[in-house]
Protein backbone atom coordinates (compact mmCIF):
# COMPACT_ATOMS: atom_id res chain seq x y z
CA UNK A 1 0.00 0.00 0.00
CA UNK A 2 1.31 3.31 -0.86
CA UNK A 3 1.38 5.71 1.90
CA UNK A 4 2.73 9.03 3.34
CA UNK A 5 2.62 9.45 7.37
CA UNK A 6 4.17 12.47 9.17
CA UNK A 7 5.42 13.41 12.40
CA UNK A 8 7.36 15.05 14.97
CA UNK A 9 4.76 18.12 15.12
CA UNK A 10 3.64 19.65 19.04
CA UNK A 11 3.61 22.74 20.84
CA UNK A 12 6.35 24.58 21.48
CA UNK A 13 7.13 28.49 21.73
CA UNK A 14 8.46 31.07 20.00
CA UNK A 15 12.24 30.78 19.44
CA UNK A 16 11.89 26.70 19.66
CA UNK A 17 12.72 24.13 17.40
CA UNK A 18 11.06 20.99 16.19
CA UNK A 19 11.67 18.34 13.13
CA UNK A 20 8.93 17.00 11.03
CA UNK A 21 9.33 13.79 9.55
CA UNK A 22 7.53 12.38 6.17
CA UNK A 23 8.33 8.65 5.82
CA UNK A 24 6.95 6.75 2.76
CA UNK A 25 5.79 2.98 2.61
CA UNK A 26 5.08 1.59 -0.95
CA UNK A 27 7.80 3.30 -3.09
CA UNK A 28 11.12 4.92 -2.67
CA UNK A 29 11.11 8.47 -2.19
CA UNK A 30 14.41 8.66 -4.84
CA UNK A 31 11.71 9.04 -7.29
CA UNK A 32 9.49 11.55 -6.38
CA UNK A 33 9.83 15.39 -5.82
CA UNK A 34 8.62 16.04 -2.17
CA UNK A 35 6.99 19.13 -0.72
CA UNK A 36 5.92 20.25 2.25
CA UNK A 37 2.55 22.10 2.75
CA UNK A 38 0.71 23.94 5.63
CA UNK A 39 -2.43 25.23 6.81
CA UNK A 40 -3.81 27.13 9.27
CA UNK A 41 -7.40 27.36 10.32
CA UNK A 42 -9.03 29.85 8.01
CA UNK A 43 -6.37 30.23 5.68
CA UNK A 44 -5.40 28.31 2.25
CA UNK A 45 -2.79 25.68 2.28
CA UNK A 46 0.45 27.39 1.69
CA UNK A 47 3.87 25.79 -0.04
CA UNK A 48 6.59 25.53 2.52
CA UNK A 49 9.12 23.73 1.06
CA UNK A 50 10.12 21.62 -1.39
CA UNK A 51 13.65 19.15 -2.94
CA UNK A 52 13.60 17.64 -5.87
CA UNK A 53 15.18 14.06 -6.33
CA UNK A 54 16.65 14.87 -9.52
CA UNK A 55 19.16 17.21 -8.37
CA UNK A 56 18.25 18.04 -4.96
CA UNK A 57 17.40 21.76 -5.62
CA UNK A 58 15.36 23.17 -3.17
CA UNK A 59 12.58 26.03 -2.19
CA UNK A 60 10.92 28.06 0.43
CA UNK A 61 8.47 30.21 1.07
CA UNK A 62 9.55 33.65 1.94
CA UNK A 63 8.10 33.59 5.54
CA UNK A 64 10.74 30.39 6.27
CA UNK A 65 13.45 31.39 4.73
CA UNK A 66 16.42 31.06 6.39
CA UNK A 67 14.80 29.28 9.23
CA UNK A 68 13.33 25.81 7.91
CA UNK A 69 15.51 23.74 6.00
CA UNK A 70 14.34 20.40 4.13
CA UNK A 71 16.21 17.18 3.45
CA UNK A 72 16.01 13.51 2.52
CA UNK A 73 17.48 10.18 4.15
CA UNK A 74 17.49 7.42 0.74
CA UNK A 75 18.38 4.89 3.31
CA UNK A 76 15.31 6.17 5.72
CA UNK A 77 12.81 6.69 2.88
CA UNK A 78 12.17 9.73 4.59
CA UNK A 79 11.64 13.60 4.00
CA UNK A 80 12.54 15.95 7.04
CA UNK A 81 11.86 19.65 7.44
CA UNK A 82 13.88 21.33 10.28
CA UNK A 83 11.80 23.78 11.44
CA UNK A 84 14.39 26.67 13.88
CA UNK A 85 13.25 29.84 15.61
CA UNK A 86 9.96 28.83 14.94
CA UNK A 87 7.15 32.00 15.23
CA UNK A 88 3.44 31.92 16.20
CA UNK A 89 2.39 32.53 12.57
CA UNK A 90 4.44 29.24 11.81
CA UNK A 91 1.14 27.33 13.45
CA UNK A 92 -1.26 25.24 11.24
CA UNK A 93 -1.23 21.33 9.98
CA UNK A 94 1.79 20.19 8.40
CA UNK A 95 1.33 18.19 5.17
CA UNK A 96 4.11 16.19 2.68
CA UNK A 97 2.93 15.09 -0.85
CA UNK A 98 4.65 14.09 -3.68
CA UNK A 99 5.03 14.72 -7.43
CA UNK A 100 5.78 12.37 -9.90
CA UNK A 101 8.02 14.62 -11.81
CA UNK A 102 11.36 14.18 -10.65
CA UNK A 103 12.39 17.62 -11.65
CA UNK A 104 9.68 19.18 -9.76
CA UNK A 105 9.75 21.87 -6.94
CA UNK A 106 7.28 24.07 -6.89
CA UNK A 107 5.14 25.40 -4.16
CA UNK A 108 1.76 25.83 -5.88
CA UNK A 109 0.70 21.99 -4.63
CA UNK A 110 -1.26 21.58 -8.02
CA UNK A 111 1.54 18.88 -9.02
CA UNK A 112 1.48 16.80 -6.32
CA UNK A 113 -0.39 13.57 -6.32
CA UNK A 114 -0.20 11.81 -2.89
CA UNK A 115 -0.64 13.64 0.10
CA UNK A 116 -0.25 12.78 3.87
CA UNK A 117 -2.96 12.84 7.07
CA UNK A 118 -0.67 15.84 8.26
CA UNK A 119 0.92 16.01 11.67
CA UNK A 120 -0.30 19.78 13.83
CA UNK A 121 2.59 22.18 14.72
CA UNK A 122 1.45 25.30 17.39
CA UNK A 123 3.50 27.54 18.18
CA UNK A 124 2.66 29.75 21.47
CA UNK A 125 3.52 33.04 21.99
Amino acid sequence: QVQLVESGGGLVQSGQSLRLSCTASGFSLDYYAIGWFRQAPGKEREGVSCISSADGTTSYTDAVKGRFTISKDNAKNTVYLQMNSLKPEDTGVYYCATAQDITLCDLSGSDYEDWGLGTQVTVSS
